[in-house]
């Protein structure tokens, strides 16, 4: 192949790439649109629900399938739900009911199929401990990023917090 020949095909390669790249940037838009934003805000407030339910399967649904949780005080990252299951469901884990759980989103942006949050929480729970409930609780803030599955459906890849000083 000669080089004239090489150049016409490169160049035939990156005017396709470009015309992909274009039609994909024109798909999706560099700004958050309303509808997006208010499906992440359902997404919110279905996570919050779910956890009032006690029903930890619509507290995973809520995550991609490799979500990560980046806990408070510099502990490990928890990746993937089955670990995020052993973490917030253990298996013989003492009764846990949330009583409280209050969350702001101060800030929402992103745009295409990335989006994130993040604000105050205010969370409260009791827990069953020597066969009696006991309450605890703190304040919070958080930082949420979201990913739009091919489906057009929103949810938490990562959820990042940190927790204020304990009502106890």
């Amino acid at each position: 192949m000669s080089k004239h020949a090489l150049f016409a095909a490169l160049f035939g390669l990156f005017l396709l790439s470009a015309a992909s790249h274009a039609q994909t940037a024109s798909l999706c838009p560099a700004e958050l649109t309303t509808e997006d934003a208010a499906r992440i805000r359902a997404l919110v407030e279905a996570y919050r629900t779910a956890w009032f339910k006690g029903d930890a399967q619509a507290v995973l649904n809520t995550f991609t399938a490799d979500a990560v949780l980046l806990p408070a005080h510099g502990a490990r990252p928890i990746v993937g739900r089955d670990a995020i299951t052993k973490y917030w469901f253990p298996p013989g884990a003492p009764a846990t009911r949330i009583t409280k759980l209050d969350i702001t989103v101060e800030g929402l942006s992103g745009g295409c199929s990335v989006a994130y949050s993040y604000g105050r929480d205010d969370v409260r729970w009791t827990q069953e401990e020597n066969g009696r409930p006991k309450s605890h609780g703190h304040p919070g803030t958080y930082l949420n990023v979201f990913r739009k599955l091919p489906d057009g459906t929103w949810r938490i890849s990562h959820h990042m917090w940190d927790d204020g000083p304990s009502y106890e």
